[in-house]
């Protein structure tokens, strides 16, 4: 059976599809170009090639039919090109509001995945089939980059920001990821696998190793351990804002600027409160950089997006 033109990764999500069928155009365009380039260069060359040494060619005046051709058919599938990359971008940067969210820390030379309810992996992530799962992604020390051929979904994993990309994978199999960005001397052994089960596996095995507790649980305790409580308390009697219901909400900051409250915003007031003030408050909460490591980070996010507005 034909498994697809050879040295090219098997097709594995939903995104796939799309992205290949682009690919495909393009180089369809690009190889009918240079085809038809090359041949009438050749052909031209042959038939209006100089027979005497005194030879003058005849003086050509244009051809407005012609001009028309040339313009008109770029600019038209250059717009195809254009409107078609931008649908499949928009597909690619757009989760579905229901995903499956992982946590991904890049570290030389590893990949460490985090699930929700408390599963830690290393080099290996565990997916069930058929259901979209977002990554969201930061590194511990230099720029990494996170690229699964087979799902055609890869991103650069920075330092001290978090970058995200999902895929819904359509077939359960082992899949390779690998580090795209070259960072450091075993940048060729950083990478893994994507193990895609069904559903009822992935229960089985998500059961069977979630022994720590959830992300928000952990969280919950290091937020009691740091005696952030005594500042964000839930009654607005605090020194802190209240974060009851804060993520995804707009903050007002000092200054009359606002900013989303997303888990790049919340990681940043942890290490760095004094760079976005929310209006009302007083720059007095220390900065934990250095405290707390990416994992603990994490788990603190967690917590945060799990409280519940009263």
């Amino acid at each position: 059976m034909w498994s697809g033109p050879p040295l090219f990764p098997e097709q594995a999500s939903t995104m796939a599809t799309r992205v290949d069928a682009l690919y495909f155009f393009l180089l369809a365009v690009a190889g009918f170009f240079s085809v038809l380039i090359a041949v009438l260069v050749v052909s031209f060359a042959v038939r209006f090639r100089r027979t005497s040494p005194g030879a003058i060619g005849e003086v050509v005046h244009g051809a407005m039919a012609l001009e028309v051709a040339w313009t008109v058919i770029p600019f038209a599938l250059a717009m195809i090109m254009f409107f078609w990359g931008a649908k499949v971008f928009f597909a690619m940067s757009r989760p579905p509001d229901e995903t499956l969210n992982v946590y991904v820390v890049g570290k030389q030379w590893m990949w460490k995945f985090q699930h929700l309810d408390g599963v830690r992996e290393i080099n290996e992530l565990h997916v069930p089939v058929g259901r979209a799962v977002k990554l969201i992604m930061t590194s511990e020390d230099v720029i990494h980059d996170l690229f699964v051929p087979a799902f055609r979904v890869k991103a650069d994993v920075l330092p001290g920001r978090y970058t995200t990309i999902w895929f819904q994978a359509t077939k359960p199999g082992r899949y390779h990821l690998f580090c795209a960005e070259y960072c450091g001397a075993r940048h060729y052994g950083m990478g893994g696998e994507v193990i895609v089960l069904d559903p009822n596996e992935y229960q089985a095995w998500l059961s069977g190793g979630a022994a720590e507790g959830s992300l928000a649980s952990a969280g919950e305790k290091l937020f009691s351990d740091l005696a952030c409580n005594t500042c964000h308390r839930p009654d607005s009697q605090g020194r802190g804002p209240v974060l009851d219901g804060l993520f995804g909400k707009t903050v007002q900051l000092q200054g009359g600027a606002t900013a989303v409250a997303d888990e790049a915003y919340l990681r940043e007031s942890i290490l760095n409160p004094a760079l976005k003030v929310t209006a009302g408050y007083q720059p007095i909460m220390p900065t934990f950089q250095g405290l707390v490591s990416e994992e603990q980070l994490l788990q603190l996010i967690e917590y945060i997006k799990s409280l519940k507005a009263k």
